[in-house]
């Protein structure tokens, strides 16, 4: 059996990520926080995501309990597939789960960062640390019901590049991670007004316009001070510029697209 490793720091994603990565190299077994997933189902296995503290669910996740290893162990032989993904936060991690579960060593590594964009990860930081929110990738008929949940709900479908559904995830918030507090919507448009305000070429913002999913974007609606000459290049990239880079400074997030509407000049 091929074994691959899939590791990153937590809250980059890689659970909403795996399934694609699956689909791509044709593997049908992924271990996934003390899951054993097979074709997007759930074959054996607790997951981490729902114990109390956050030093159970890193034990959970490693199979530190017999019995839990026992029972994936044993499914994936039962299993007989010839591929299986591995997920954990470091390299160290997935080796440490591969011996627990006996399977035999990596061949394959992978690293989110490599991956994904640097946008797309600090999107998946910021969703972590401000709502707690945490991936499963199967569907959420296949998550436990006898476990006490505040939080749970549908999560996205996975396509390929065909357009085929390769899969589906769920969203859960575990007891162990408190959300470190939901910064409203008003806030980001506050922000990036005030970062306007502050060119001089800017006489007023009429409107500002933000979307945070699926991507961070903005929209600004503006009126020039003038007089303007025709011949004059107006500065607008420098200010699409200057919006990037306090955004990503006060949120670590990076826009998408910034768009700059001039309303008037006066």
């Amino acid at each position: 059996m091929k074994i691959y490793s899939l590791s990153g720091p937590s809250g980059t994603g890689k659970s909403t990520f795996a399934l694609s990565f699956a689909h791509d190299h044709d593997i049908a077994g992924i271990i996934d926080d003390g899951l054993f997933i097979v074709n997007g189902k759930k074959i054996a296995g607790m997951s981490a995501k729902f114990e109390k503290s956050a030093y159970k669910a890193v034990k959970r996740a490693i199979f530190s309990d017999e019995d839990h290893a026992k029972e994936v162990q044993n499914a994936i032989k039962a299993q007989q597939i010839d591929k299986l993904l591995i997920i954990g936060t470091s390299d160290r991690m997935t080796d440490k789960i591969a011996r627990r579960l006996e399977i035999g060593e990596i061949q394959y590594y992978y690293h989110i960062e490599d991956l994904k964009s640097s946008s797309e990860l600090k999107l998946a930081k910021f969703i972590r640390k401000t709502e707690g929110k945490h991936i499963m990738p199967i569907p959420v008929i296949e998550v436990e019901q006898n476990f006490f949940k505040r939080f749970i709900q549908r999560g996205m479908e996975i396509f390929s590049t065909k357009k085929e559904k390769i899969g589906e995830t769920t969203i859960v918030q575990p007891d162990f991670h408190q959300a470190t507090g939901h910064i409203d919507k008003q806030y980001f448009s506050q922000m990036i007004q005030k970062t306007c305000e502050k060119e001089k070429m800017v006489e007023k913002v009429t409107k500002v316009q933000f979307v945070l999913l699926p991507a961070p974007k903005v929209s600004v609606s503006l009126i020039l001070q003038g007089p303007i000459q025709l011949d004059q290049q107006l500065p607008i990239r420098e200010l699409q510029e200057n919006i990037r880079n306090a955004f990503d400074q006060e949120f670590e997030l990076e826009l998408q697209s910034i768009d700059i509407n001039l309303v008037s000049i006066q």
